[in-house]
């Protein structure tokens, strides 16, 4: 995601270590150390701040009014209250709207082809993301319209990931899907490894957990999403106003499947979703 921020600042003229200095700060999905870094980056009077998620749009959104702000989020940018609107944001924030929360689904949709028998199947859902409880009410929304029996699991912190895991072995769910949320994605290579372990089938929002070893992923592509970020910091730098710049919607997405671990799981994945997918991990 960083080299492709990068790539949307150079299309548009800037290239680090040129014209360009980047000052980077990461959170590691710890929200509550948001503030802090964003006020750090201001005491070091940074240009425009870059604020990838929604947590950091929000911080960011909160901690200045003068200094210009690009986001990628994937909640409603307008519902979380960083700008007043999509066409005309106003004030100094503006950014790409990834369209994560609004996949939960055709995510659940996407599993149930591939583990067409599931009696129950668990969402992993951060309850302390603002809006959980609309991911909550999709969810169970699109469970009901599928027919499909679901049970909800929390988690918010690194502590609490193996204990939910252990508490979704014990109540035998068949199948797991992953709300996006940007906690859950710095820890991805645990929750991939308690899903193998556990032998629970598993989807996920981005392709980095296909990757690393998950069953498959559906949603935005987050290069694209953050090279546009770029695109628009290299604008602002140039001297557009972000309040005048429409907020992007991402149109990009991309199914991942990871036949290996469909193999290792005794899953048959139907050839008709091998040959729609982006990629296919063998």
């Amino acid at each position: 995601m960083a080299a492709a921020y990068r790539k949307g600042l150079e299309e548009v003229g800037f290239a680090e270590g040129k014209n360009v200095l980047i000052e980077s700060r990461w959170a590691d999905g710890q929200y509550d150390r948001l503030p802090e870094l964003i006020a750090d980056l201001i005491k070091r009077k940074v240009t425009v701040i870059m604020a990838g998620g929604p947590p950091a749009a929000q911080a960011a959104k909160t901690a200045t009014s003068s200094i210009p702000v690009v986001f990628t989020s994937g909640d409603d940018p307008v519902q979380i209250g960083v700008v007043t609107s999509i066409n005309h944001p106003g004030g100094n924030v503006t950014g790409v709207h990834v369209l994560f929360t609004e996949l939960e689904s055709k995510k659940l949709s996407l599993l149930r082809e591939v583990v067409p028998k599931a009696g129950v199947v668990a969402a992993l859902v951060n309850q302390t993301r603002p809006i959980a409880n609309s991911q909550t009410a999709e969810l169970e929304a699109a469970a009901k319209k599928f027919g499909q029996r679901i049970q909800i699991f929390h988690a918010a912190s690194e502590q609490e990931i193996e204990p939910v895991f252990a508490s979704m072995a014990q109540a035998k769910v068949d199948a797991l899907l992953v709300a996006a949320d940007a906690f859950f994605n710095a820890r991805r290579e645990q929750i991939v490894l308690l899903a193998s372990r556990h032998a629970i089938p598993a989807i996920y929002e981005q392709r980095s957990f296909a990757a690393a070893g998950g069953l498959m992923s559906y949603g935005t592509n987050l290069a694209d999403s953050y090279r546009q970020a770029g695109v628009y910091t290299g604008r602002i730098l140039k001297g557009e106003k972000p309040g005048d710049m429409p907020v992007v919607q991402a149109s990009k997405f991309e199914l991942v499947i990871n036949l290996k671990t469909a193999k290792a799981l005794g899953l048959e994945v139907p050839l008709h979703l091998q040959q729609i997918a982006d990629e296919v991990i063998e």
